[in-house]
């Protein structure tokens, strides 16, 4: 079984990543649940599985399935992709314990500090993504991203058309844009998930 500086790095790691990092950063409840939990949950297997003397390829398959359960199970952003996969390697690598000890902390400690910067909000604290429904059937791009600065007041810098229907009379696009004045804080990449938006309210919405 993993000594108890192992278990104790483990519970810090996993508290500074759910709650010192994610949760403040995009401010979503429900996930520093599901990261402690599985965290906890995959330490204590892996603790099991390796007093056992099973093998490596054993470890890896775990990581692998559940991986695949969690990703099927709900919608979540590619953010919580990120710090999904980072919880589940902490609990692995506390629960296997590699040689020598120091090997362990090391590599937890890595995996937060990557997480910190790669996720810091100055990288691309004004950029943002939106899906939205345009009320007009647009073919000319350059009339389409004319219409999106205006709406966010913002400087657009790809679009992707998701569809444009003729009959309707309305354009559903895929708009990542970087905002005039940068924003620092946790409401990054807000829109990644919001439903499509009807764009002829007053200024579109942020």
């Amino acid at each position: 079984m993993p000594n108890v500086a192992t278990i104790a790095f483990d519970l810090v790691a996993i508290t500074v990543l759910a709650y010192g990092l994610y949760f403040r950063r995009h401010h979503r409840r429900d996930m520093p649940l599901a990261f402690v939990g599985l965290n906890v949950g995959v330490l204590a297997l892996a603790s099991v599985l390796s007093s056992v003397n099973v093998g490596t390829g054993l470890g890896l398959g775990l990581f692998g399935v559940l991986s695949l359960i969690r990703l099927r199970s709900s919608e979540i952003g590619q953010e919580e992709v990120a710090y999904y996969f980072v919880a589940l390697a902490l609990g692995l690598i506390a629960g296997f314990r590699p040689d020598p000890q120091w090997v362990g902390p090391a590599l937890g400690s890595l995996l937060l500090v990557v997480m910190y910067v790669a996720d810091h909000p100055k990288l691309h604290g004004s950029h943002r993504r939106q899906i939205v429904r345009l009320d007009a059937a647009y073919t000319d791009e350059t009339a389409l991203v004319a219409r999106l600065e205006d709406m966010f007041g913002a400087e657009v810098t790809n679009v992707i058309v998701i569809e444009v229907d003729l009959v309707r009379d309305v354009t559903d696009v895929d708009v990542r844009y970087r905002l005039r004045t940068p924003v620092t804080g946790g409401d990054r990449d807000t829109g990644a998930r919001a439903p499509l938006a009807l764009a002829d309210r007053a200024n579109g919405h942020r």
